[in-house]
């Protein structure tokens, strides 16, 4: 693979920037059906047992003490920590189940907290959780694993992180955001630097082998100043892989984003601004631009995984375990099993009830045709890679590449002529120009958008 670089190109960024999915599924979960059927899934999973495929789980903790005002997940907000056990055993039933259709021995290579705030669980819970979960199914026992959890870094006190190495966690994720006073204010999301520092501090003490911070940009009273001094105390904490997401301003649908005024939010060109010069700094001070909103120092595993050809990209945002079936439990969860997506309730009633009926929780989906196996293939390999090769999937898919896409092959010309990317004798190259609009030029494969090309509905949020 080619060494990663990224040019802005501030035209074509100004031309290209539209509403568009992440692609962390294709199809997205905006093509899921509401009356999936048992039958899919249980053929699913019996093609997943027969593959011999590892596994990464992944559990979703909604809870959360106080509310970030930027927020979209799936949440519940509460200070009363006793909301968490009957979760518990809910998440405990749902294991269960999951261990009785499965084959258990199969190996996880990859698990997965997130939320809500995983820690809002208290040590006791978080042991019981984890130790139930190796009842169920075949955790590496040799820290080889990728075992990550996302915490709250001004929820969290530092001698809590023992508890999360000894039951096996290896990797920290911790959600930044901003380090502004009056950013922080105004988004209800609270986090010093000296707090941050202890964890980090803590944690490599520990052992824990990778620390993630995640930041937003397009925040109320953001500027890119501010920016600018946030990074710099981030980069002085030097985490080993760094994501720095678009924040999209939808109150429509989601009420806690009521409490943001508008007016307090920069332009879109004042976004782009910060977002140019972020990625400036962030290049200069070592790191690798992942792609899209990631990045990563050269000798992290994301960044390895890309340079050997492979990276992955799924409900996590950028991976390397690409070859897992993944098993989700929780609320709104959402689970790739072989050829079939599906998604717990997530309304917790429901979630709750059809775990106590003894019913799958799993509510909607979606099962891939081979059509759609074969466009995510091209996607992943476009959003990771930034490359393909024709006669690959002429040999993977039986397929002439150039006859089966050649709609949108035409529909990418024009992409080509702004320099985005470029067509090579067997297959594509995006430029340098072009790794930034990487969701645009994949909407070309998108059969699930009105016509190739076209610009995607408002419940996407903005490329850049």
């Amino acid at each position: 693979m080619r060494a990663a670089n990224t040019t802005w190109n501030q035209a074509m960024i100004e031309r290209y920037d539209m509403a568009g999915p992440r692609y962390t599924s294709y199809p997205t979960a905006t093509a899921f059906q509401e009356r999936f059927g048992q039958a899919e899934l249980d053929s699913a999973i019996a093609r997943s047992n027969a593959s011999g495929r590892p596994l990464s789980l992944y559990f979703h903790i909604p809870f959360c003490d106080t509310i970030c005002f930027y927020c979209g997940c799936n949440k519940i907000v509460t200070a009363n920590k006793r909301r968490a056990r009957p979760y518990l055993e809910l998440l405990k039933r749902e294991l269960s189940l999951r261990a009785w259709q499965f084959h258990t021995a199969r190996p996880v290579q990859q698990l997965h907290w997130g939320g809500g705030t995983p820690t809002f669980l208290s040590d006791a819970e978080i042991r019981e959780l984890m130790h139930v979960t190796r009842e169920c199914f075949s955790l590496l026992e040799d820290d080889s694993g990728d075992y990550a959890i996302e915490v709250h870094p001004g929820r969290l006190a530092p001698e809590r992180l023992a508890t999360l190495r000894e039951v096996g966690f290896n990797r920290l994720s911790m959600g930044i955001q901003d380090f502004d006073p009056r950013v922080q204010k105004a988004v209800n999301r609270f986090n010093s630097v000296t707090e941050v520092r202890a964890l980090c501090d803590e944690a490599r003490r520990l052992g824990f082998h990778s620390l993630n911070m995640d930041l937003i940009y397009g925040l109320p009273h953001q500027s890119e100043a501010t920016l600018a001094g946030t990074l710099q105390e981030v980069i002085a904490l030097a985490p080993d892989r760094l994501s720095l997401f678009n924040y999209a301003h939808m109150p429509q649908l989601f009420k806690s984003q009521r409490q943001i005024p508008e007016e307090a939010l920069p332009s879109p060109a004042e976004k782009l601004a910060m977002f140019h010069s972020a990625i400036d700094t962030l290049l200069e001070a070592g790191y690798v631009h992942i792609g899209m909103d990631h990045f990563a120092r050269p000798d992290d595993r994301l960044a390895q995984a890309q340079a050997e050809g492979y990276l992955h990209r799924n409900f996590q945002g950028y991976t390397t375990h690409g070859d897992c079936d993944l098993l989700a439990f929780g609320l709104s969860s959402i689970s790739a099993i072989d050829n079939v997506y599906v998604q717990n309730h997530k309304d917790i009633v429901r979630y709750g009830h059809s775990l106590e009926q003894g019913q799958d929780p799993a509510c909607r989906g979606v099962v891939l045709s081979a059509e759609d196996q074969l466009r995510r293939a091209v996607i992943n390999q476009l959003i990771c890679h930034f490359e393909l090769d024709f006669d690959t999937f002429n040999r993977s898919f039986g397929i002439e590449f150039e006859r089966h896409f050649a709609a949108e092959l035409a529909a990418l010309e024009p992409l080509m002529a702004d320099g985005l990317l470029q067509r090579e004798e067997q297959g594509l190259r995006v430029t340098d120009s072009g790794r930034l609009l990487i969701r645009r030029i994949c909407m070309t494969f998108d059969a699930y958008l009105a016509v190739p090309g076209a610009t995607a509905q408002p419940r996407y949020s903005r490329i850049i």
